[in-house]
């Protein structure tokens, strides 16, 4: 019994690294006054980019840094539309996914002759996923994240813009370099998710991020845009996934257990999670 509850408790961890990170990601962004709806893209950028990385280098470290670095001129597109070009901030998060998309579905063809799949690529070799570096990354950066939120003159900072940019931009404040840091952490964050994704399944699929983009903004949502509550959220999610794969193969009808993930959901939004304030000015762009 002890066993089976130890492979259940490490298979939520697993599955809920790239919640962990997205979620992360999201505060940072959307403290700061932007929507970042792209976070789907954004997880699938990162993942492709730590393949090709590490297919063509064969270093896992050139892997992350290049899914790192796809990552960060995504997002840098997404703040540039919304930041600099004040464009309507849902949009930009919805073009970004598409055009993630595309290119992958692209790209895949153009280096790996398929629509579908890229080769199979190492990974990092790691007996578990406690021993992983982006997991242990991922739980160092959720406690110094809460550190950064409220007890540095940075996330003061982030969190001003994103209440009042006008007030921030007054008390000497650099509204645009803060947003367009809170966003590029949220890309950077988010693309982590995707590598982690992608070394631990080998290889890069079409399409791979699955929704995980979108969940992990619920996430972040009912975990109030803070750094914790978006990691008790993510957990959650990552447990009713977990329970829902290991109840596939129970007598329970699978109409009930696919809809379990959004059960859970369901009932911690009617009866746990009071009501959820996103900062004031959040998809507002600034005017001086």
């Amino acid at each position: 019994m002890f066993e089976l509850a130890l492979v259940f408790l490490l298979q939520v961890l697993r599955i809920a690294v790239p919640y962990l990170l997205a979620s992360l990601g999201a505060t940072y962004s959307e403290k700061g006054g932007v929507v970042n709806l792209a976070l789907e893209g954004l997880i699938l950028i990162g993942a492709f980019g730590a393949t090709v990385g590490q297919f063509y280098t064969g270093s896992a470290s050139i892997g992350i840094l290049t899914g790192l670095g796809f990552g960060a001129v995504m997002a840098l597109l997404h703040a540039y539309m919304a930041i600099t070009l004040r464009a309507n901030q849902i949009v930009s998060g919805v073009a970004i996914n598409i055009l993630a998309v595309g290119m992958t579905k692209f790209f895949l063809q153009v280096l790996f002759r398929s629509s579908a799949n890229s080769p199979r690529i190492s990974g990092l070799n790691v007996p578990t996923v406690l021993l992983d570096p982006i997991f242990i990354f991922t739980v160092v950066a959720i406690v110094l994240s809460h550190f950064i939120f409220f007890y540095t003159p940075f996330g003061l900072r982030l969190r001003a813009t994103g209440e009042s940019a006008e007030t921030a931009d007054t008390l000497g404040i650099d509204v645009v370099k803060i947003r367009y840091s809170g966003v590029l952490i949220s890309g950077v964050l988010a693309a982590l998710a995707g590598v982690f994704l992608a070394y631990q399944q080998h290889s890069f699929t079409d399409n791979m991020s699955a929704g995980r983009g979108y969940i992990s903004l619920a996430a972040m949502i009912i975990g109030k845009w803070t750094p914790l509550g978006a990691m008790a959220a993510s957990l959650m999610f990552a447990f009713a996934e977990t329970l829902q794969l290991n109840l596939q193969s129970a007598a329970i009808p699978t109409q009930l257990v696919q809809a379990l993930p959004y059960l859970v959901t369901l009932i911690v939004l009617i009866g746990f999670v009071g009501k959820s304030v996103p900062p004031r000015e959040l998809g507002q762009p600034y005017e001086k």
